[in-house]
């Protein structure tokens, strides 16, 4: 069981890692400093609401999964 958790928690990690880079558009390292427009908000619509929401759920699964594997580890 250990080695096959391992390896969800492996695919979770790496498809939460492309969501994320898929949610930075347009903030580079001038964002890091204070450069970006941070002053307006704006909604989420369509596929960026759904990126979104995926990327909650991931790292919902990764958590409980990384629970589930020490527990069993132990």
């Amino acid at each position: 069981m250990g080695p096959f958790l391992n390896l969800v928690q492996i695919v979770i990690s790496v498809a939460l890692i492309v969501l994320i880079l898929l949610q930075t558009k347009g903030s580079g390292l001038g964002s890091l400093f204070g450069g970006s427009d941070s002053g307006i908000y704006t909604t989420r619509r369509g596929l960026e609401k759904t990126l979104f929401n995926v990327t909650i759920g991931l790292a919902v699964a990764f958590f409980l999964v990384a629970i589930i594997n020490v527990i069993i580890a132990s």
